[in-house]
């Protein structure tokens, strides 16, 4: 499937590389510097989530976990450990290279500068939307590809409340086919980066019965 996946990739003009195992991955990470990676969820050595929270925990690459194992609470665990998206086995493959180009188009594509400077400020944070880079108190927190769309939006539209349906629409796409508990997800996993007290939010704040605002 692998090889499969990566003789259609190269034919579209993406440069691919295999490998069979959690821990092989992790040392051709550093060497290949990918843009993206398609996770499988069983690999042999080191499994996909363990390679999900190792990456995550020095870079915020964008990575789809492609995974036979659709059951909500799978997911659910890809997401917490820090996958972008997933797609479950069987796919079709042209539903893979829609994924992989609109991740790709979300973390390095062109980007409408609807601002006349890209950095944002509110308070102790600072939010560069053209480097995607987030700093707090002058310390840069890592941020995977959609926590950071979602804090972006949050950001640039204070006080604004989204519910969690308009959040799963505005971030991950209308045609995304997961669920409201993927945006629960995310937003808890941003919480615990930038609150200095998870449970008791300062910058990403709860509508209870309604969503989430800044």
């Amino acid at each position: 499937i692998a090889e499969l996946v990566a003789l259609y990739l190269t034919k579209e003009c993406f440069e691919t590389k295999i490998v069979n195992d959690g821990e092989e991955a992790l040392k051709q990470f550093h060497i290949f510097h990918p843009d993206l990676i398609l996770l499988d969820l069983m690999l042999p050595k080191l499994d996909g989530l363990q390679v999900c929270q190792q990456i995550r925990e020095f870079s915020d690459v964008p990575i789809i976990m492609l995974t036979a194992k659709g059951e909500d609470m799978d997911k659910i665990l890809g997401l917490e450990y820090g996958a972008d998206d997933y797609i479950t086995k069987p796919f079709n493959i042209l539903e893979v290279k829609a994924r992989i180009k609109a991740i790709m188009r979300r973390t390095y594509g062109p980007r409408e500068k609807k601002e006349t400077t890209s950095v944002i400020v509110k308070g102790d944070l600072r939010l560069d939307c053209d480097s995607r880079r987030l700093f707090i108190h002058d310390k840069e927190v890592n941020l995977t590809a959609k926590e950071f769309d979602l804090l972006e939006l949050l950001v640039k539209n204070e006080n604004k409340v989204y519910s969690r349906e308009d959040l799963l629409g505005l971030v991950w796409g209308k045609d995304y086919p997961g669920d409201v508990r993927t945006v629960d997800v995310h937003v808890r996993r941003l919480r615990e980066k930038i609150e200095p007290n998870p449970s008791e939010p300062t910058y990403v704040q709860t509508k209870w019965g309604v969503g989430y605002y800044y």
